[in-house]
């Protein structure tokens, strides 16, 4: 096994309101919670939200009649990602080995930063804390171990803490097993933790008290696995390849039932562009273009197609999948919602030209890198392609 590091896992607070309270600061201290497309239930809470009740998933119509004094807000996720990035930014700058885990969470490799810092792993937590605060606006839980299992445990801790910083060092790993019921542990869900608890298993502690030929029966080598980092014995190292996803979807709801072509297409084509920007931003393109239309009564229709090349440009995608549209479009019908999904990715490499296509190619990339440049810049949504058309009046 790897030897022993010291691992942080950065998990932003309630991220969603928390990018919300970033955006408009007259929020913060209030009962805000955000929705989901839609505006179907809740799925970020402020601690005010929280104390006053509010269930996380908990449908609109209900919150609302429950806790009608709470602030409730749509969702923006493509604003909730530009601000996941600046914190994932600044975690890069910080130090070396940054394992993006999700949107608001990530594992840091802490080992030898002491030196670099001139601080503790104590007091380098609360200096990074403090910076993603200061520079970003969003308050993060940290925790920090030898292993990312038994730093993802302390960062769960640490929310409970009001400096939310929460270590696990090898004098404390037998009290917080103790401590740690079953279904807290990273990577147990409802049905392991019934089989174990079926088992006579309630305890972090006694889950590690199993030998490991126990745990591949019952489990698998993820029992193993399990067991060995929480004994603080690391088995998965914080790694910094970016893995390439294997399709890139975007779809939303409209917020109106409509069979307005245009309208649609409008939406579609913002689908698009969003998924563009996501395809150069791993530094790929796709091979095959899907387009999504579901009714009002949820029935979907799709329809696919297969490149000669892959692309990654928006004017490129827009013309063909307009062309999918169509083919599934009925004007009878009332729709809810469209989207893109953008499938057979891979990195981006030599791929053969005509004689006559270097120079339209290039052009091609520099305005896509233009459009990714002014948005990085001034904000989402500021390029209004030709391609776009306004919502009706």
């Amino acid at each position: 096994m790897p030897k022993q590091k010291v691992i942080a896992l950065i998990d932003c607070d309630s991220f969603f309101v928390s990018c919300e309270q970033k955006r408009n600061p007259e929020l913060k201290g209030k009962a805000v919670c955000v929705l989901s497309n839609n505006d179907g239930c809740v799925i970020s809470r402020s601690k005010e939200a929280k104390k006053m009740g509010v269930k996380m998933g908990e449908p609109y119509f209900m919150a609302k009649k429950e806790h009608p004094k709470a602030i409730y807000i749509t969702s923006d996720h493509e604003y909730y990602s530009q601000v996941s990035r600046q914190v994932m930014s600044l975690l890069k700058e910080f130090s070396p080995y940054v394992q993006i885990y999700s949107v608001d969470e990530a594992f840091v490799d802490f080992t030898g930063l002491t030196k670099l810092y001139k601080r503790n792993y104590k007091n380098l937590a609360i200096y990074l804390r403090q910076k993603i605060l200061d520079e970003v606006d969003i308050p993060v839980s940290i925790g920090v171990s030898s292993t990312k299992t038994l730093s993802k445990l302390a960062s769960d801790k640490a929310k409970n803490i009001d400096n939310g910083i929460f270590l696990i060092g090898k004098r404390k790993i037998q009290k917080v097993l103790k401590e740690t019921q079953i279904d807290e542990i990273w990577g147990i869900g409802r049905r392991l933790t019934k089989r174990l608890k079926s088992h006579g298993i309630l305890t972090a502690q006694e889950l590690v008290n199993k030998p490991d030929k126990w745990l591949d029966s019952k489990i698998g080598i993820q029992g193993i696995e399990m067991r060995h980092e929480l004994l603080g014995e690391m088995v998965s190292c914080v790694s910094n390849e970016i893995k390439i996803p294997k399709s890139i979807q975007n779809t939303r709801a409209f917020g109106i039932f409509t069979s307005d072509f245009n309208f649609i297409k409008n939406e579609l084509n913002k689908h698009i562009h969003t998924s563009c920007r996501k395809l150069r931003r791993y530094n790929t393109k796709c091979l095959q273009i899907g387009v999504m239309l579901r009714t009002k009564d949820f029935k979907i229709f799709y329809t696919k197609k297969e490149l000669l090349s892959p692309v990654d440009f928006e004017l490129e995608i827009s013309n063909i999948a307009i062309e999918l549209l169509k083919e599934i479009y009925n004007p009878e019908i009332l729709y809810r919602s469209t989207g893109i999904i953008l499938e057979k990715i891979g990195e981006q490499g030599i791929q053969q030209l005509s004689l006559y296509s270097d120079e339209k190619e290039e052009k091609k990339e520099k305005l896509a890198k233009c459009f990714d440049k002014l948005e990085a810049k001034f904000g989402k949504n500021i390029v209004q392609t030709g391609f776009t058309v306004k919502k009706a009046e």
